[in-house]
């Protein structure tokens, strides 16, 4: 092991030094992940831990060395590209996910409880460029969706089969205007962010009815889904810098049914979950505008 010092990114804050062994222990303790950025002397930028061979386990590619003296800026580069990474902790990541669903499922809450959980889920997501991201959002902005979104999830258990197909475009729209307020309500550094998800309510209720349609085909939902986080994508306007959502369908299909099946046995969950989590924010990324274009 070297004595080496590293710095680490957290919510757009650089972390450190902390010798290679107490790096290695947050490593242990899930609190820097194979995406979370990292550097130590020598290396000529921010990399991500999973990406330098030895430091976290599965890594692969070399670092680059170059560059000495202190750590750069988080997100050197201004405006420059680079894939988010979400830094969550087990026991946090499980507590508030239950406590969303407990909110949900009691409906008066639901406002209240969505609201704090995007606050806290947005906070620990890494930004390029975007240090201190927030969600700013208020719990009586659009409350009544968020009620009438838990009241929703009792009609499930209800025999009218009518009733459960209507549910599908009115839990649509509802999404709609949740995506809508949360995209415009971010900020960074303290400052909002003239973000705006512009995608048609309509456009999105289509999306959704063809999710449903596409379990016929056991395992054609993952490329449903793999191409309807690129139409999100395509409709978030404001920023200098597309957002592009990077997975494959099969990535998405192997990862969410090893998920899923690991669910089933109950004790993997916050693992589960935890590495769920951080896998799909790495597949969100920011692009100069054009690039996909010139590509």
């Amino acid at each position: 092991m070297s004595n080496r010092s590293w710095f680490y990114a957290s919510n757009g804050q650089q972390q450190g030094p902390h010798p290679e062994a107490q790096l290695r222990d947050l490593i242990t303790r899930g609190m820097v992940g194979t995406d979370t950025l990292v550097w130590t002397e020598g290396m000529s930028g921010w990399q991500r831990a999973g990406d330098i061979p030895g430091l976290v386990p599965g890594g692969s590619g070399p670092p680059s060395f170059a560059q000495p003296g202190g750590p750069p800026p988080v997100a050197a580069g201004g405006y420059g590209g680079g894939a988010l990474s979400i830094d969550v902790g087990l026991w946090p990541l499980l507590g508030w996910a239950l406590l969303f669903i407990i909110g949900m499922l009691l409906v008066i809450p639901a406002p209240w409880v969505a609201t704090y959980f995007y606050r806290w889920i947005v906070s620990r997501l890494y930004v390029p460029g975007r240090p201190n991201f927030a969600f700013n959002g208020q719990p009586l902005d659009i409350w009544y969706v968020f009620i009438a979104i838990g009241i929703l999830t009792y009609v499930g258990s209800a025999d009218l089969y009518y009733l459960q197909y209507l549910s599908i475009p009115i839990q649509a729209v509802l999404s709609w205007m949740v995506i809508r307020w949360v995209a415009a309500n971010l900020s960074s550094n303290g400052q909002p962010l003239p973000i705006a998800f512009n995608g048609s309510a309509l456009g999105y209720v289509g999306w959704q009815v063809l999710l449903y349609l596409s379990f016929i085909t056991i395992v054609g939902w993952a490329w449903v889904v793999t191409a309807w986080m690129r139409w999100i994508c395509r409709n978030i306007d404001g920023t200098h810098r597309e957002v592009i959502f990077t997975a494959s369908g099969l990535e998405v299909l192997w990862r969410t049914l090893v998920f899923v099946i690991a669910c089933i046995f109950i004790i993997p969950i916050p693992w589960m979950l935890r590495w769920y989590a951080q896998w799909y924010a790495s597949q969100f990324a920011l692009a100069e505008r054009g690039t996909l274009a010139n590509a």
